[in-house]
């Protein structure tokens, strides 16, 4: 009997060593949602709900080494690109993934959900050339407002700094509404070709958030590996995202970890 093809997805980011975020949070995701995870670790980190205590980013050589461990024998159906921890590490990361064929989810993070700094200026410097091998960015508004350099008050504002970053590195863009205000939350999809679809949900009162950003890329990178066609599995990522926030534990004294223990979803 042939086993069932089981959707391999390599994460590469930081570790949280408490759990709710970053590589562990990839983790928890992936297998919730039926694949199999395998991960390069690109920084260590110290941190929990309060904040991020200290960082130590690993060797970029080392990065690599991970990466082309799991490329070269298991092999992966889609990659998730987290953290990255220094511009080495960036460049390295792009040297491997340039003859990956198959999607790419870029989520890129400069700030904790704590406010923890994760990414210095060089680091941020080098996303762009990993935005132009992403299939999938998903910056959060502080996000797109830095890789743009322009305003994002408005839902309009929001939309033009989105195509305008999809167009400038051929990719699609998911801007992520968590931070502005309303008591709805609106996640914007637009493709290098102007197309988009708005996907909109009211906002979960709560201060466990810890990790949605991590999560919501690393479901999505996940339902790629699955087949689903990138609208879909942006709406089957944010299902997980928002039915594992409402099963948060309540652990932590700030900004608390999701439930992703308590979640099983159908693809």
């Amino acid at each position: 009997m042939t086993p069932a093809h089981v959707p391999r997805v390599l994460s590469i980011a930081g570790s949280d060593s408490s759990g709710g975020a970053g590589i562990q949070a990839d983790i928890k995701t992936v297998t919730m949602l039926g694949g199999y995870a395998m991960t390069a670790i690109t920084a260590i980190t110290a941190q929990n709900t309060c904040g991020v205590q200290a960082v130590q980013a690993l060797g970029a050589d080392f990065v690599g080494a991970q990466i082309e461990s799991c490329l070269s024998d298991i092999g992966a159906d889609a990659v998730k690109i987290g953290m990255l921890g220094s511009p080495e590490i960036a460049a390295a990361v792009l040297q491997r993934l340039e003859t990956f064929a198959g999607p790419v989810v870029f989520d890129p993070v400069m700030v904790a959900t704590s406010g923890g700094v994760l990414a210095d200026d060089a680091t941020i410097a080098a996303f762009a050339p990993l935005m132009k091998i992403a299939t999938l960015v998903t910056p959060n508004l502080p996000e797109l407002a830095a890789l743009t350099g322009m305003a994002v008050s408005s839902h309009e504002e929001i939309a033009a700094a989105a195509l305008s970053l999809a167009r400038e590195h051929d990719c699609a863009i998911l801007a992520k509404g968590g931070h502005a205000e309303g008591d709805r939350v609106l996640d914007t999809l637009i493709l290098a070709d102007g197309d988009f679809a708005s996907f909109g949900d009211a906002r979960i009162d709560t201060r466990h958030t810890h990790g949605t950003g991590c999560t919501l890329s690393s479901a999505i990178a996940t339902m790629l590996a699955h087949g689903q066609p990138l609208p879909h599995a942006v709406r089957l990522g944010r299902r997980f995202v928002r039915a594992a926030i409402e099963a948060a534990p309540g652990l932590g004294a700030a900004n608390g970890p999701l439930g992703h223990q308590a979640v099983r979803s159908g693809r």
